[in-house]
């Protein structure tokens, strides 16, 4: 009828407690380890790779949302026709006239000695 011996229930049973035992042995060994590093130190190191860490992740997620917006036939076709209708609307307003343009550009350029120094 079933294969599953008592013997065999407790030998799976034995193998969850001992991987418990070991997985808790080795989380042990990482806080251990990572509790005698000085993080005061990491300094502009640590900072950096934090940032590297954080936009990775965020391209992850990014991506994730932008397959599963193509997954949807339609959707990506309109998200297209609202960049170029935005996109439209933004150069009519700001771009019609020399004045308008010279404001953009002024603003652009205060933008690039603010940021980039």
């Amino acid at each position: 009828m079933s294969d599953v011996t008592p013997e065999s229930k407790e030998g799976s049973n034995n193998e969850g407690v001992n991987f418990s035992e070991r997985y808790s042995d080795v989380m042990g060994r990482v806080n251990e380890t990572l509790g005698k590093i000085d993080w005061t130190q990491m300094g502009k190191y640590g900072k950096a790779a934090g940032i590297i860490a954080v936009v990775v992740l965020a391209q992850v997620l990014i991506k994730v949302v932008i397959d599963t917006i193509n997954f949807f036939p339609i959707l990506p076709g309109l998200l297209e026709l609202l960049g170029v209708v935005v996109l439209g609307q933004w150069s009519w307003q700001n771009l019609t006239t020399s004045e308008k343009r010279t404001a953009v550009f002024d603003k652009v350029q205060n933008l690039r000695k603010e940021y980039l120094g």
